[in-house]
């Protein structure tokens, strides 16, 4: 069952009606009933009571989108919100690392008297934890140097900004946030593809299939340095859905659309 995105998006958002100046296009978006004048809405295509919420040239009417573009935005938007969390999370993760960078010490002793006093409990599973490979990681740790650490908390810190500024750009669908999020994010797939070589999980292999899959959609759905046709197509396929677009192009022998005469104001007008 395919899912209609027009009166998804309406049903939740309400409706957006427009009465253009072109006295043809307008006799095909409007209708008078016996309850009042109904107009259709931009998004879904269906009548709505009510005055229009905008009005003037075509040319200048709101570009909704609907159909695909809507789909394309809902997708867009699962992907901010990913990328939104996941920058807050590397920041959480470049707080830790600095403020770990600023009490080594004090952290190493802490962890050195939990270890004696896990110690005995080990030793009953016959277990030794002094030379367990993940208190010598933790180990390792403990002997950087404060300004490394404190670099690699700048680091993540820098990459968490980039993931929240891409986040953002998405959820408005903006273009240049589609350029960066196929750029930073095609720049990270050798270090998963390594880290999947390392030890691989089903977490590191469904970020991996995330990723891919969101720098092909956007590359190619979305007609990226030049693919498909650009910019230009790209804009051409969006206007094409369009509503007044549509209606415009249905009209009969192709003749011009005549604007509607301008009234002169009276004083009633002002008053």
């Amino acid at each position: 069952m395919s899912i209609d995105w027009d009166r998804r998006h309406c049903s939740r958002k309400g409706h957006i009606t427009y009465a253009p100046d072109e006295l043809r296009l307008r006799s095909r978006l409007h209708a008078s009933t016996a309850v009042g004048e109904v107009w259709r809405c931009l998004r879904c295509g269906d009548f709505v009571l009510g005055e229009p919420h905008g009005s003037g040239p075509a040319d200048r009417a709101p570009l909704v989108p609907r159909g695909r573009a809507l789909r394309d935005l809902f997708i867009l938007r699962f992907l901010a919100i990913e990328r939104i969390l996941r920058g807050l999370l590397i920041v959480v993760a470049a707080w830790a690392v600095w403020k770990f960078s600023n009490s080594q010490d004090a952290v190493r002793k802490l962890f050195e008297d939990d270890l004696t006093a896990f110690k005995p409990f080990a030793e009953h599973f016959h277990y030794d934890l002094d030379h367990s490979p993940v208190v010598d990681t933790i180990r390792k740790t403990f002997d950087y140097k404060k300004s490394t650490l404190q670099i690699v908390a700048a680091a993540l810190l820098g990459y968490a900004l980039i993931e929240i500024i891409e986040g953002f750009g998405l959820w408005w669908a903006k273009r240049w946030a589609e350029y960066l999020t196929v750029v930073a994010t095609a720049a990270f797939l050798p270090l998963e593809v390594y880290e999947l070589t390392e030890k691989i999980s089903y977490f590191k292999i469904g970020t991996l299939a995330l990723n891919v899959l969101a720098v092909l959609y956007i590359l190619l759905g979305k007609r990226l340095f030049g693919l498909r046709g650009g910019h230009k197509a790209f804009e051409a396929e969006r206007r094409s859905a369009s509503l007044l677009e549509v209606k415009e192009a249905a009209g009969e022998n192709g003749e011009p659309l005549e604007p509607l005469p301008v009234r002169p104001r009276t004083a009633a007008d002002s008053g």
